[in-house]
């Protein structure tokens, strides 16, 4: 888990991100987490990293790591829509 401390921009890196992603998909997968949780809990994953990549001030490199984290977390949301 990572435990650096917010950027000097404020922001969590998207380490952050992609660890409560991976979080929640073993809890789904060891049964610990309620479906319903794991999809309200993506579903704020993805409206936080969706509202911080429409920023238009986001610097380039925290963008392009923003987005693959998004994409991460847009899986793991499809695969818990057909479970």
């Amino acid at each position: 888990m990572n435990n650096e401390p917010l950027g000097p921009d404020g922001l969590p890196g998207h380490d952050y991100f992609l660890d409560a992603v991976t979080h929640i998909d073993e809890a789904v997968a060891s049964e610990t987490i309620a479906i319903s949780a794991a999809r309200g809990l993506i579903y704020s994953v993805t409206e936080t990293l969706g509202t911080m990549l429409g920023d238009p001030d986001l610097p380039s490199h925290l963008r392009s790591g923003y987005e693959g984290a998004l994409e991460l977390a847009r899986e793991l949301k499809a695969k818990l829509a057909r479970q």
